[in-house]
């Protein structure tokens, strides 16, 4: 953590001490995390109806399953369950970038990528790629 975040955790911790929290509106009910300000004003509604049906837009469904193949990398010790996983995260990624009007933004998933790459082995291949 960087000094900001450790003040602020510091400050709000204190305050939480302190009751500064107690009984606030709202206190003991879940909050309402419906912040749809990205969408635009005229598909508010049907993304409403969507989402409390259960679905979601192909945006994000993909970018959930992203995340999923990702946390399934994490976990993954058969390195050819890894490599399998690893081409679906490179399909999703370009399935992504060919679904939007501007360039896609890798940075949020290239730290991981790159890690998971390095680490990567894929059985009786040696480093140049060839057998070994």
């Amino acid at each position: 953590m960087d000094a900001i975040t450790l003040i602020a955790e510091r400050r709000i911790a204190e305050a939480q001490e302190e009751g500064a929290f107690d009984n606030l509106p709202g206190a003991g009910r879940p909050l309402e995390l419906d912040d749809d300000s990205m969408v635009p004003e005229d598909l508010r509604m049907a993304y409403k109806v969507l989402r409390n049906a259960g679905y979601l837009p192909p945006q994000l469904d993909t970018a959930r399953e992203i995340q999923t193949v990702m946390d399934l990398l994490e976990n993954c010790a058969d390195e050819r369950e890894k490599y399998r996983q690893m081409q679906k995260l490179n399909l999703l990624l370009r399935k992504v970038g060919a679904s939007r009007n501007r360039p896609l933004n890798f940075e949020e998933y290239e730290a991981y990528y790159q890690s998971m790459v390095e680490r990567m082995r894929v059985a009786g291949r040696g480093e140049n790629g060839g057998e070994g």
